[in-house]
C-alpha cells in the first residue's frame, strides 16, 4: 500500500500547483509589437493645457508621433519643449477610459523613466464611474510616480476622500531605485477585496489595506482604468522649478499586462 500512496499524494500536489499557476488569467495587455501611433483599440488620449489640477505646464495631444509611439517594441511617451505652445511643452496622456476597465487584479507595468528637473511620469489608475463626487471620492491609485527632482525615489499611493495629499493623509510609501532612467523595472500592484500590494520587480514594499469603512476610506470596490502619462512642472513635479535644457525626456514602456489574480511564478 505504501509504495501506491507516496506517488500518489506526489501527483496530487504536482496537480495542485499546476492548477494554482493557471488559475491566474491573462485579461488584457498589450505587448507594444506594431510601429506607429499606440493601438487605436486598446488607448484613447486626454487633451488640454488647463493644468490637470495641478498647475501643470505641459499640453497633452492627441495622436501625435512626436509624444506617443510605439518604437522597437516599446510605448514611447514623450514630453517635448515647443514655444509656440502657451506654456511651453506638450506630452502624453494615454489612458484606457471606456475600453478596458477592472475591479481588483494584478496588473504590472514594465517601464524606464525619464529624468530631470520638471519632469513628472505616473502609472496610474483612476474610476470609470463618478459614484461619490469630484476628486479624491472615488479614489486613485498611483502604482508609480517620480518627480525628477528627487531622482530614483519612486512614490506608491493610494488617494481617498479620507486619505489624500491635499489633507496630508494619504497612504503610500517610496522605494529607491537607483537605475530608473537606466534599466527597465516592472511597477505593479495586487488588488483583492481585502488589500492592495504596490510592487517593485516583483516584491512588495507597500500595503494599503482595506479598513472596512465606507468610500471615504475604501472606494476600491468598482472599475478603475490605467493612465499612463509624463507631466511637466506642476505642484509637485514643479517644487524646484523645470529645467529648460533637459527636453525631450521619455518614458518606455515594454509591455502592459492584467490578470486577474497575481501569478504564480518559479
Amino acid at each position: 500500500m505504501k509504495k501506491t500512496v507516496i506517488p500518489f499524494v506526489l501527483l496530487s500536489l504536482l496537480l495542485i500547483s499546476e492548477q494554482g499557476f493557471s488559475q491566474a488569467k491573462l485579461l488584457w495587455s498589450d505587448e507594444f509589437s506594431v510601429d506607429g501611433l499606440p493601438d487605436q483599440y486598446k488607448w484613447t488620449y486626454d487633451v488640454g493645457d488647463h493644468g490637470w489640477g495641478n498647475n501643470e505646464l505641459q499640453l497633452y495631444v492627441k495622436a501625435s508621433l512626436e509624444n506617443s509611439r510605439v518604437e522597437n517594441g516599446h510605448l514611447i511617451i514623450e514630453a517635448r519643449k515647443d514655444e509656440s505652445k502657451t506654456k511651453g511643452y506638450t506630452s502624453a496622456r494615454i489612458l484606457t477610459r471606456g475600453i478596458a476597465s477592472w475591479q481588483y487584479g494584478y496588473i504590472e507595468v514594465k517601464a524606464k523613466l525619464p529624468e530631470g528637473i520638471g519632469t513628472w511620469p505616473a502609472i496610474w489608475m483612476l474610476p470609470e464611474e463618478n459614484r461619490h463626487g469630484g476628486w479624491p471620492k472615488n479614489g486613485e491609485i498611483d502604482i508609480m510616480e517620480h518627480v525628477g527632482y528627487d531622482p530614483g525615489v519612486v512614490h506608491g499611493t493610494v488617494h481617498t476622500e479620507a486619505f489624500n495629499h491635499s489633507i496630508g493623509t494619504q497612504k503610500g510609501k517610496q522605494i529607491q531605485v537607483p537605475d530608473f532612467n537606466q534599466e527597465f523595472h516592472v511597477y505593479g500592484i495586487d488588488w483583492t477585496k481585502e488589500k492592495i500590494d504596490f510592487l517593485m520587480d516583483g516584491e512588495i514594499y507597500f500595503t494599503f489595506e482595506n479598513t472596512g469603512g465606507d468610500y471615504k476610506e475604501w472606494p476600491f470596490d468598482q472599475p478603475f482604468h490605467l493612465i499612463l502619462n509624463i507631466a511637466v512642472g506642476g505642484n509637485w513635479g514643479g517644487q524646484k522649478g523645470v529645467n529648460p535644457d533637459i527636453w525631450p525626456q521619455r518614458m518606455e514602456i515594454d509591455y502592459v499586462r492584467v490578470f486577474d489574480r497575481k501569478p504564480i511564478k518559479d
